[in-house]
């Protein structure tokens, strides 16, 4: 029995009792029947629009499906070739180097807020920079520096191996 189909037999066994609607409990039982009646309206809207939402997701996860297999599916390899050939997949033991050891990283201390910031050497070409932090203006002027500046620097630092 449907949510509708109850209401409408409870509002028929409330209409059977002639409920006296000038007598306080008459209208407060009466006032009852009907929001419980604007409740099953809107629920059944609810349910309603829950079903189409319940359609649509499905219809795109079938659409999603399909790009999903348009786009990872190999069977596309016509064996002919060597292009076709190649292993495209990545294994979990292969390889690969991602980190670009051949920058120097810079050390700058922002004189505002003193967060410690790391450049590389194109950053520092560009002359200036907003520090992340406090967004103060950083500027870079290696103009007025000398080559003993640079050795010095090397002197300090530990060698490398």
């Amino acid at each position: 029995m449907k949510l509708t189909e109850k209401m409408s037999y409870l509002q028929g066994l409330i209409d059977g009792l002639e409920i006296d609607s000038s007598t306080k409990e008459g209208k407060a039982l009466i006032q009852m029947s009907e929001v419980m009646s604007e409740l099953v309206l809107y629920v059944e809207d609810l349910q309603s629009q829950v079903d189409e939402l319940t359609e649509l997701c499905d219809i795109l996860d079938e659409d999603l499906g399909a790009v999903e297999d348009d786009f990872y599916d190999d069977d596309y390899d016509c064996d002919d070739c060597d292009e076709c050939d190649e292993d495209d997949d990545w294994d979990d033991d292969d390889e690969f180097d991602f980190d670009d050891d051949d920058d120097e990283l810079y050390e700058i201390t922002c004189p505002t807020c003193g967060d410690t910031i790391l450049l590389d050497e194109g950053m520092i070409e560009e002359g200036s920079m907003n520090c992340p932090n406090c967004d103060e203006l950083l500027e870079f002027d290696y103009d007025d520096l000398t080559i003993e500046d640079f050795e010095d620097k090397a002197e300090d630092e530990p060698e490398k191996k």
